[in-house]
């Protein structure tokens, strides 16, 4: 069973799930899911491999999937997924379409992607935890390794500093990133309503992944926050709660 954070009650509407990123938590998205629960129970989950959530040998999309089946409620949900937890959230929109009624996809495509996140997990490794006292110590360190400001920030929300010791599963997640960065072949569709948000200023999601997007998911639709990048919920969060709002119903 994964991990999860709930806010608010459980109503007449579904009950919202959302899932971070590669290197997030359940714990970044506390001030949206707060505010989101105003009308309905919110659902936020580490993922294996990060924050409270179970350390596994491995880290695949239909594992990731599976994690989420065990762990979800067996009614319908209304699901997010930021980056790797949109593809996440797809894998499981694909092999569970009717434990999902709407799928709002931020950022991210069903496609493999070229760049590499390693340069991440190579800093965080360098980082010596013996000389942190606090979340700052370690953001100074990672400040030196050439880690801009924004991203030290948030690699250490995934910090346990009275253990010192990383909340993330660096050793799997380093091992496993061709599987981060891909997209596993499957033969399925996800018929209801699925949003794919995407960041004006960012390049992950392109005109021609669309045919691919439409393939799996029929009813997409798209959308874009003109003025963020690919960490649209942290850069608009007013616009991007704005956009679940709406298409949430």
């Amino acid at each position: 069973m994964l991990n999860t954070i709930r806010h608010g009650q459980a109503t007449d509407l579904p009950p919202l799930v959302i899932l971070h990123g590669l290197f997030g938590s359940a714990r970044n998205w506390g001030v949206i899911a707060k505010r989101l629960s105003d009308q309905r129970e919110v659902i936020a989950v580490d993922l294996r491999n990060h924050g409270q959530s179970p350390w596994r040998d491995t880290h695949s999309y239909p594992e990731m999937a599976e994690d989420l089946a065990e762990t979800l409620p067996d009614g319908p949900v209304d699901l997010i997924g930021h980056s790797m937890g949109g593809k996440a959230a797809m894998v499981f929109a694909l092999q569970h379409p009717d434990r999902v009624n709407r799928l709002l996809v931020a950022d991210i495509a069903p496609v493999s992607y070229s760049h590499s996140q390693m340069q991440f997990v190579d800093a965080m490794r360098a980082v010596d935890l013996s000389k942190v006292e606090r979340r700052s110590d370690a953001a100074a360190q990672l400040g030196d390794l050439g880690v801009e400001p924004a991203l030290q920030s948030f690699f250490t929300q995934s910090l346990d500093v009275k253990a010192r010791r990383w909340l993330l599963n660096l050793d799997v997640l380093a091992a496993e990133m061709p599987k981060v960065l891909g997209f596993p072949e499957i033969k399925a569709q996800f018929e209801r309503p699925a949003l794919f948000l995407s960041g004006g200023m960012s390049d992950y999601v392109r005109p021609e992944h669309r045919e691919t997007i439409r393939a799996l998911f029929p009813a997409a639709r798209f959308a874009k926050l003109p003025k963020a990048g690919h960490w649209l919920h942290a850069e608009e969060p007013r616009a991007f709660e704005k956009s679940v709002r709406v298409f949430m119903g």
